[in-house]
């Protein structure tokens, strides 16, 4: 199947349950993306909704993808189960049997949480540039980042972080400038739903539990990944029964998940007998 042109259109938008943010795009059957770390959990507007409607992009012509965030007023202490429930609740309530998920970054790391918890909900699982657990070097920067937000230093937040998501020096540095310059727009609020996610992802660790994986699993990752790197990745489609490994060799963390390879991937791996 061709790979779609232009943005998709959004077709409905708004809240879930208990205050998880939603945007719809594309026709066909349910697939529900759960996207990585964000400043903030709402519904994106202007060059983030473009952002993240890119995300959505090579799924929309055969799929309706449900680009679902986690909830607005997350509470502090909350954990990867806790949210994992969250989007339990949502998918129970949307669609009367299980649906493929893809899970992006952090966002992968709460899907994974969620087929594990509830594997009733999940029929095929998709991790982007995610395992099952951060890296040592990722766990760390995440670590910092959060005390640079809450220390109200948000260009130093964004100019540790961003360095993370390239696959070359070069590029890192400029992305370091990048991120110093729009740290105050992307971070400035240290918004209290990303640090508690945040947190939530700093203790997450399902490496022992994918063996019990119910469903089949992808995991695209990139060679140069600095959030958690090709060993992660190939622990954590080895170790679950059903797990597939795809590496794009010589992208970074924000490289896999704009790579052109990855939609025709996911959807081979998802339309699958």
């Amino acid at each position: 199947m061709s790979r779609p042109r232009g943005r998709p259109a959004v077709t409905r938008s708004g809240c879930l349950g208990p205050g998880l943010p939603y945007f719809c795009a594309g026709s066909g059957p349910p697939l529900v993306l759960l996207p990585g770390l964000s400043g903030h959990h709402r519904v994106p507007e202007g060059i983030e909704l473009a952002l993240e409607l890119g995300q959505v992009r090579p799924y929309a012509a055969s799929r309706t993808v449900w680009w679902i965030t986690r909830r607005h007023g997350l509470p502090a202490g909350a954990t990867m189960a806790d949210l994992a429930t969250d989007y339990a609740d949502v998918l129970h309530e949307l669609f009367a049997e299980p649906v493929d998920v893809v899970g992006v970054s952090t966002g992968g790391s709460v899907a994974l949480q969620l087929a594990l918890d509830h594997p009733e909900c999940v029929r095929r699982l998709v991790l982007v540039a995610g395992a099952c657990r951060l890296g040592p070097t990722g766990r760390a920067a995440q670590r910092e980042y959060a005390r640079l937000l809450a220390a109200h230093r948000p260009r130093s937040a964004g100019a540790l972080l961003m360095p993370l998501l390239a696959a070359r020096p070069l590029t890192g540095r400029l992305l370091g400038a990048l991120g110093w310059v729009l740290g105050p727009w992307t971070a400035g609020a240290a918004d209290p739903d990303m640090l508690a996610t945040i947190a939530a992802e700093d203790s997450f660790d399902a490496g022992s539990r994918l063996p019990g994986l119910a469903c089949p699993l992808l995991v695209v990752g990139g060679g140069r990944d600095r959030f958690y790197g090709p060993a992660l990745f190939a622990e954590t489609a080895e170790a679950a029964p059903q797990g597939r490994l795809v590496l794009y060799r010589t992208k970074g963390h924000l490289g896999t998940a704009t790579d052109r390879r990855l939609g025709p991937d996911v959807r081979s791996f998802l339309d699958a007998p």
